[in-house]
């Protein structure tokens, strides 16, 4: 009977031991059980950010270091539990994606009070002293690089012009609505361009540079929530209420693809409008062949290779123990973060193949028409 209970007693001492190495293999590469690296993204619902799980992935293959990816799935809430999550797993840096830029402020303190270096990837986290650092493509440039191409494809004076624009909640909207407007309210003033769907926005055609308070105005108006169907729920009212004037052809500033296909139907399906430019930004695949049938004029191209590499970069060099190398700041409303920017491209019909199929970035057997 004793030897019994001692056999009894061995396996169960393997199976617990076994377990515990079954349970800490989850990881690739580095320690077992260890996580160096946390990273949370906004959400699994958009191809941009499940591209950036396995880049970040792809980013540490190799190295002595791991790391563990969460999405928040539009939830502030969500997004601050898997922070808390990442804390109690020991990580030293983190990497993070705001849902929203003042909500996620809470859940990077947390993270600081754990003596944990915060990088904010993409959108700035805002109002908290407890962002490291920033990195990001330079938003007010993307705005701009936008603006211009809507100003370099105008037929005419008086051409409708209907203004959308990102999240309220994203800081980034607000940076790329006012690169966009920096450029094309030289052009509304003098009447090259007519803002169609926006009283805000008409109202302050005098103005070039705007206060936070004065952009709010005119994204309370444009808003798209970077939501598909807000888009086109939001282009449909507007060509509803507008007059033949406002119709023909006509320029249109979408912030982001998603968004821009959405509102690229609406105008494509309403009879009065003879030709549209339309922007958008990402190169999501979808836009792409859009931007190759003539749907979508152009995109912004931001090579979210070289993001993931600079983020990457940057929390294996805080591992290491060393200073990154940083290129700016940007006021989050606290305080100057220190930021690393990486460049953008202008991608069009003309130039896609060499931007997006030569570059490896995608295939060309992804699209039809090429």
């Amino acid at each position: 009977m004793k030897k019994l209970v001692k056999v009894i007693s061995l396996l169960m001492a393997v199976m617990l031991i076994t377990g515990m190495l079954a349970a800490c293999s989850g990881k690739t590469g580095g320690k077992a059980g260890k996580v160096d690296v946390g990273i949370v993204l906004p959400t699994k619902d958009e191809p941009r950010w499940v591209q950036d799980e396995q880049r970040f992935k792809d980013a540490l293959k190799g190295s002595d270091y791991t790391t563990e990816i969460l999405f928040s799935q539009g939830s502030s809430a969500k997004e601050k539990e898997n922070v808390e999550t990442l804390i109690n797993k020991g990580i030293k840096v983190l990497i993070i994606c705001p849902q929203d830029g003042d909500a996620a402020a809470a859940a990077v303190e947390a993270a600081k009070k754990e003596k944990i270096t915060v990088i904010s990837y993409d959108r700035l986290i805002t109002h908290t002293d407890a962002v490291d650092y920033y990195v990001t493509f330079d938003s007010v440039a993307v705005g701009a690089a936008q603006a211009q191409y809507l100003i370099d494809h105008v037929k005419g004076k008086d051409m409708p012009l209907y203004l959308y624009a990102g999240a309220a909640s994203d800081n980034n909207a607000f940076l790329f609505f006012q690169g966009a407007w920096s450029v094309l309210q030289p052009k509304i003033a003098d009447g090259t361009f007519k803002v169609a769907n926006s009283s805000a926005a008409e109202g302050l055609k005098e103005k070039q540079e705007l206060s936070r308070e004065e952009l709010s105005k005119i994204l309370g108006q444009v808003t798209t929530n970077w939501d598909a169907n807000d888009a086109k729920n939001k282009a449909q009212t507007h060509l509803t209420a507008a007059s033949a004037a406002l119709k023909g052809d006509v320029a249109v500033l979408a912030p982001n693809d998603g968004t821009a296909r959405s509102i690229a139907d609406v105008f494509a399906s309403d009879g009065d409008i003879k030709s549209y430019v339309v922007t958008g930004q990402d190169a999501e695949k979808a836009s792409i062949q859009y931007v190759i049938d003539g749907k979508q004029s152009m995109t912004v191209f931001k090579d979210v290779r070289t993001l993931v590499k600079d983020a990457m970069g940057m929390a294996v060099t805080i591992l290491d123990g060393k200073k990154p190398e940083t290129t700016g700041t940007y006021d989050n409303g606290k305080i100057k973060v220190n930021a690393k920017q990486t460049d953008v491209i202008i991608v069009d019909k003309e130039n896609v193949k060499k931007e997006l199929i030569d570059s490896d970035y995608y295939k060309a057997s992804d699209f039809k028409g090429l």
